[in-house]
């Protein structure tokens, strides 16, 4: 998609939508609201809709971090303490088994 070629409008449209779509558990759709509007948010002279799409910018920016930063600490934890925690550490754990051969 060439960002260049949209109206204003629609590029704070689809913005948005990526900004509101990264609350539903998909903070994928931060990284690429941050990665594509970076430019226009930043570096691109100013226009009407360019503070409303720097405000999604940025709170793309935040929620990616803390995403990040949540799902860091978890993963730490949980290979640091799942074999202490015992049967719910298990339960907790996706194993694939092996099958015989």
């Amino acid at each position: 998609m060439n960002l260049e070629r949209m109206p204003n409008e629609e590029k704070l449209s689809l913005c948005r939508r990526y900004y509101l779509g990264g609350f539903a558990f998909l903070p994928f759709l931060w990284l690429v609201n941050v990665l594509w509007f970076f430019k226009e948010a930043f570096l691109n002279p100013a226009y009407t809709e360019q503070p409303q799409i720097k405000s999604y910018v940025k709170k793309s920016a935040m929620g990616l971090i803390l995403w990040v930063a949540v799902l860091t600490t978890w993963i730490t934890i949980f290979q640091h303490f799942r074999a202490r925690w015992g049967e719910v550490g298990d339960y907790l754990s996706f194993t694939i088994p092996l099958g015989t051969a």
